[in-house]
């Protein structure tokens, strides 16, 4: 009988807190045979990347509390020395992180980062050590590896860098991959790309595969196994099919119908809000909308001959890999950017500059809130911005929007760090309705959150739509929560709208080869689907220009 590659019996996680103890994984046990792959998956907070850190000992010497027994190709590590911790990590397993840009060091060229990980664990010389770097680079997919081994992170793409990570994790030929979140932050057919490249590599070299993640969609594209957690505990664990098939638990069942999928029926019209008007004049619309940066050869358009309506309680949806213009086209119909060509109308009057009536949810919400501050603070800027002086007014209306966004008006003088990330975009929702919007435009804001928080975040903009009437545009990269928000969608691919019209006519009859691309990489649900979707996708898609990346990365999401 094969020996298990990795052993956690009655693990226990228990990080120091000033109000005592956190207990992060409480008493789980599983096991993971060479060459199988194990998806672990549950919210935020659930304890699914604390027993990742578990499986290289990374939280020897801070603190921690650990219990329970680990064992990870036959070395306990409860036990293991100093030497015996860096041979197992990076050697026997490697970890593929969410963030690349904070695993890579910005200073370095990939391909010496690489190489210095190599000879940590195998020793060699520094030619030897960047052949090795080469040789994994090109591996995983990097075009021209030999030459982009001297690039920097900055000069890459989100899915090369992703790359890169997995390329890192290679160099020394691990027994065992853990990859924690790592297409989080990734658009749906790059996240196809990086998947089909794990599945690869297991096929290829018999290795295991930890994947942890919040989507369930992921989970089923990759593993052979399923466990579920929730506050820190397995609820349930299963083969694949039986797990996403026939759920046991409750947790289990609510976790899966929260999932967004493209075959689900889509709300009624006065369920989610109401019946999208047909005609009539458009709140707002852009012409001929372009948008360039930089100039002479490092030119860039980001946006190029857009034409776009949205109308007073519509939902726009607006889809596209990173880097195709949709989200600078969104901070131009909130006049935060400036046209470099083009006409912005709202209420049929042209405008330019800062759009009164027009708001902004922006993806992040710890990046735009200020750490200083108090929320409540936070909420009252628009306010003040737009001349309201009477503080007890200003107080009034900022707890009434904290009440109507799901938290609590004792909350006002609260600081973001307070917050979990679902609340944190409550906040951010809160602030664009302050000063009274008729239109809001929406960047990718449930992106970071998990499918339960996604699902309570997209109902409440549903709702605020139905009683304010309010206009949405909905930016986002994962079509299937665009579909369930939008009326109508329209799909940006280089700056460009190639396909636009109401949301069933692209979804269920779409006329552009990028539209049909993107949809094929969505996610499914139905292991025996996806495994299907893998074995057509013969070809990998193309990704961003590698040379355009930095540009694209910073001004055109």
């Amino acid at each position: 009988m094969t020996e298990p590659l990795v052993e956690v019996d009655g693990l226990g996680v228990e990080f120091p807190a000033p109000g005592g103890p956190v207990r992060a994984v409480d008493s789980l046990s599983f096991t993971l045979e060479p060459g199988r792959a194990l998806g672990i998956v549950g919210e935020s907070g659930s304890g699914k990347s604390s027993v990742a850190a578990a499986l290289l000992g990374l939280h020897h010497g801070t603190g921690t509390r650990i219990t329970g027994t680990v064992r990870v190709g036959g070395l306990d590590l409860a036990t293991a020395t100093p030497a015996e911790l860096r041979a197992l990590r990076g050697g026997t397993a490697a970890m593929v992180f969410q963030d690349p840009l904070s695993a890579l060091d910005p200073y370095y060229a990939v391909g010496d980062q690489i190489a210095e990980v190599y000879r940590v664990h195998a020793g060699g010389s520094r030619k030897a050590a960047r052949a090795r770097a080469v040789e994994v680079l090109d591996r995983v997919g990097i075009p021209d590896a030999a030459r982009r081994a001297r690039s920097r992170p900055h000069e890459f793409s989100g899915g090369m860098r992703q790359r890169t990570l997995i390329a890192m994790a290679l160099a020394c030929e691990p027994r065992l991959l853990i990859a924690d979140e790592p297409t989080t932050a990734l658009d749906v057919t790059v996240q196809a790309q990086i998947l089909d490249l794990l599945h690869g590599l297991r096929e290829e070299r018999g290795l295991g595969l930890l994947l942890v993640t919040h989507d369930v969609g992921v989970a089923a594209e990759s593993v052979d196994e399923l466990l579920v957690m929730r506050h820190g505990r397995a609820v349930e664990r299963g083969p694949l099919t039986e797990v996403l098939g026939a759920p046991r638990d409750p947790y289990t069942r609510e976790l899966l119908a929260a999932v967004p999928r493209l075959d689900a029926p889509r709300p009624a019209a006065g369920t989610d809000g109401p019946a999208a008007p047909q005609d009539g004049p458009p709140l707002a619309a852009v012409t001929g909308l372009r948008r360039t940066f930089g100039t002479g050869r490092r030119r860039v358009t980001a946006v190029a001959g857009v034409d776009l309506t949205v109308r007073a309680g519509e939902t726009l949806g607006i889809v596209g890999e990173s880097g195709s213009g949709k989200s600078t086209l969104g901070r131009i119909l909130t006049g935060l950017l400036d046209p470099s060509e083009g006409e912005v109308r709202f209420d049929g009057a042209p405008v330019r500059g800062i759009v009164p009536g027009v708001q902004m949810v922006f993806q992040d919400p710890v990046s735009s809130l200020n750490p200083r501050r108090s929320i409540g603070e936070s909420i009252a800027d628009p306010l003040r911005a737009a001349g309201e002086r009477d503080g007890a007014a200003i107080r009034a209306r900022v707890t009434g929007l904290l009440e109507r966004v799901g938290l609590e008006a004792a909350h006002y003088d609260r600081y973001p760090h307070e917050f979990s990330g679902g609340q944190r975009q409550r906040v951010g929702i809160a602030r664009a309705l302050a000063p009274r919007p008729r239109l809001i435009v929406c960047d990718e804001p449930v992106s970071a959150l998990d499918v339960t928080t996604q699902a309570q975040v997209t109902a409440l903009l549903a709702e605020l739509r139905r009683e304010l009437g309010l206009a949405l545009i909905f930016i986002a990269h994962d079509l299937a929560v665009v579909r369930q928000v939008s009326d109508r969608v329209a799909v940006m691919r280089a700056g460009e709208v190639v396909e636009q019209g109401p949301v069933e006519e692209v979804y269920d009859n779409p006329r552009h080869p990028y539209t049909r691309q993107l949809l094929a990489a969505v996610p499914a649900l139905d292991p025996v689907l996806a495994a299907a979707r893998r074995e057509a996708r013969t070809t990998r898609a193309p990704e961003p220009d590698p040379e355009r990346g930095p540009e694209l990365a910073g001004v055109a999401g």
